[in-house]
């Protein structure tokens, strides 16, 4: 991967975190009115240059995409953070991708332990457990994708929940996804394991 594609791949993956109209899934790195020169009037092409020769080019999309998923508001992610603290981020993202499955079971363990299944959804008394579990770090984001993936949530949290707090996760969940392969029968499975 050169420097260049190495930005359009960071450009791309913010878009896909930020921009509703941004598919990364579809689209990849491709900006048809994106030019090289934009990139040579950055001050931080350095990092792009160093990341483009010691990183692949799968590591450089999912370092991106790691970063953005890890932060917050992912809209507020910035290069500069990434430069900083960028590396150790992506670590602790592939440590938890390479165990995702016993991440999910020890999480989902803890997150239903003395519940059953509609009390962790409930959102009768405001924000439902799950959303508090995730919020307080409890649960990771792969568990909240994975338990959405399984149980189809989020479009009823769409309709339940204050936009203010709830919005910035339901749309990081959307867009986290697409990347989270995995055989959803295998943690259906587990997840009855934990409720049952």
């Amino acid at each position: 991967m050169t420097p260049f594609e190495c930005y359009k791949t960071y450009i791309a993956m913010k878009q896909h975190f930020c921009k509703d109209s941004y598919d990364y899934q579809r689209y990849g790195n491709r900006f048809p009115n994106m030019h090289i020169q934009q990139f040579y009037e950055r001050k931080d092409r350095f990092f792009f240059e160093k990341m483009s020769r010691e990183f692949s080019d799968k590591d450089v999309e999912s370092f991106f995409l790691s970063n953005f998923v890890s932060d917050k508001d992912p809209e507020k992610v910035f290069m500069a953070e990434m430069i900083k603290g960028g590396r150790s981020t992506f670590v602790e993202w592939k440590k938890r991708n390479q165990a995702l499955l016993y991440n999910f079971k020890e999480e989902a363990n803890k997150l239903f332990e003395g519940k059953n299944i509609n009390d962790v959804f409930d959102c009768s008394n405001g924000h439902p457990p799950i959303l508090k579990d995730y919020l307080g770090g409890r649960i990771s984001i792969e568990t909240l994708v994975i338990c959405d993936k399984i149980l189809r949530f989020r479009n009823d949290f769409d309709s339940k929940l204050s936009p203010y707090v709830w919005k910035t996760v339901s749309e990081k969940i959307k867009n986290y996804e697409p990347f989270i392969n995995i055989n959803v029968f295998d943690y259906k499975k587990t997840l009855k394991e934990l409720v049952l």
